[in-house]
């Protein structure tokens, strides 16, 4: 048999937890029930054998003194009889035995703790697999984009999973962005008969023609015309529960911004709801008008005045 601390690959000065650090890693590697390895179980049986003697503080120091060889005998007649027994598996790890031909080892000997074969094999009898237990299936996460309009009032949107299942999800009123909706047993199946997995669906604003999403406000540019923002008026103004109509005070510069409070994302749980904040943007006729133009040319030479006098 081979020097037991070359089988376990550390040192003669290496310490008793290295020692039972190297062990528990090719003991794990080589494991009959376990391992794909070539020859594991010869390795196994091995590397269990170099454990029983190198785990056990006396028969350590026995070997290194040269009073006992690889496998546990005395190399002089005055130690016949030190006997380290070799005994068969039994029943769980304290009587733990493996013997492949060739010689094998035992943790009933006192060489190898049997609470590191439990740990290691999870318990039991050494020669048998465990039993297979249920696991739970894998969790599904997905995004979805929902219109502001489900966000506005709540609804179901229709998502689509990898696995090329469809299912709908129930949308809250006011639902944050990158919230997310767990839809409990419809993601992966479980395995022996394990609980299926979940769906994650996490909540993405889809992009609006009108409306731009700022926390739970939104923002939207209000056309106004020029005799509008001159002269005042009411005007209309969308919102995600239809339209509503507010007051442009005479002489409305375009850019300002008119505040239409609890018009925005509406409350959910302990957020509020947000506004609406609709900036005046001065539109032009579609087509050119000779009597604008002739009234601007009038203006600009009668009256003109610096409308960037702000901005230097």
């Amino acid at each position: 048999m081979r020097n037991p601390y070359d089988i376990l690959g550390v040192a003669k000065t290496a310490s008793a937890g290295e020692v039972k650090s190297a062990f528990r890693k090719l003991a794990k590697k080589y494991h009959p029930d376990q391992s794909k390895e070539p020859r594991a179980k010869e390795r196994f049986a091995e590397v269990g054998a170099a454990y029983e003697i190198l785990g056990d503080e006396k028969k350590r120091a026995a070997f290194d003194r040269g009073e006992i060889d690889a496998e546990g005998k005395p190399r002089a007649p005055q130690f016949e009889g030190f006997g380290f027994g070799r005994q068969p598996g039994g029943g769980d790890f304290r009587h733990f035995g493996f013997d492949f031909g060739g010689g094998g080892f035992s943790a009933e000997s006192g060489g190898i703790d049997p609470d590191i074969l439990s740990e290691l094999f999870g318990g039991g009898r050494s020669r048998s697999r465990a039993r297979p237990q249920p696991a739970p299936g894998e969790d599904i996460a997905v995004a979805v984009a929902v219109p502001l309009s489900t966000i506005a009032g709540g609804g179901s949107v229709r998502v689509a999973l990898p696995t090329g299942r469809t299912l709908d999800a129930t949308i809250p009123a006011g639902i944050e962005e990158g919230k997310s909706i767990r839809l409990r047993g419809q993601g992966h199946p479980g395995r022996r008969n394990g609980p299926a997995g979940d769906v994650i669906v996490t909540i993405r604003y889809a992009p609006h023609p009108v409306f731009k999403v700022e926390g739970r406000d939104l923002r939207l540019d209000l056309p106004v015309t020029l005799y509008e923002a001159v002269l005042g008026g009411r005007v209309r103004v969308p919102t995600l529960n239809g339209e509503v109509e507010v007051s442009i005070a005479p002489g409305t510069n375009g850019g300002r911004v008119l505040r239409l409070r609890g018009k925005g994302l509406p409350a959910a749980h302990d957020l509020p709801a947000g506004d609406l904040l609709a900036t005046i943007r001065i539109v032009l006729p579609p087509s050119p008008d000779r009597e604008l133009t002739d009234l601007m040319q009038r203006w600009r030479d009668r009256k003109p005045y610096d409308a960037r006098s702000a901005v230097g």
